[in-house]
């Protein structure tokens, strides 16, 4: 009698678990973000050093995320941020990866506001959703 007793009382606990597990907070989502306006490389290639303005620049990126002050020189600095997140839930165990890129330009002008130096990455096209790996 006491092993029916038993056995029930674990074929009971074991079903009880199972309800419980298939009604705990398991799931999973995707999601991106994007902070600020997409940069154009064409644009980027229109700018030529010792010929482009500031005002030229503004009218083909926009106004700069950043101004540096180089003593009476200055740098501007474009962004455009893609993030990629994907994330995982289960009973016991989260995972959570995220993938943050970016474009990136600065740019260079001298005392008088004329371009020097461009510099420039385009990396916001290879954010990814994945989840991390043991």
């Amino acid at each position: 009698m006491r092993k029916l007793q038993r056995s029930t009382a674990r074929v009971a606990s074991t079903a009880l678990l199972a309800g419980l597990l298939s009604f705990t907070t398991s799931g999973c989502f995707l999601s991106r973000s994007r902070d600020n306006p997409v940069l154009d490389r064409q644009d980027v290639e229109a700018i030529v050093p010792g010929v482009s303005t500031q005002e030229h620049v503004t009218q083909l990126l926009g106004a700069p995320n950043e101004v540096v002050q180089l003593g009476r020189r200055s740098a501007w600095r474009f962004e455009h941020t893609v993030q990629k997140q994907t994330a995982l839930f289960l009973v016991i165990l989260s995972l959570r990866g995220v993938d943050t890129q970016s474009d990136r330009i600065w740019v260079f002008f001298d005392e008088e506001g004329t371009v020097t130096t461009v510099g420039s990455m385009f990396l916001a096209k290879t954010a990814e959703y994945d989840l991390p790996v043991f």
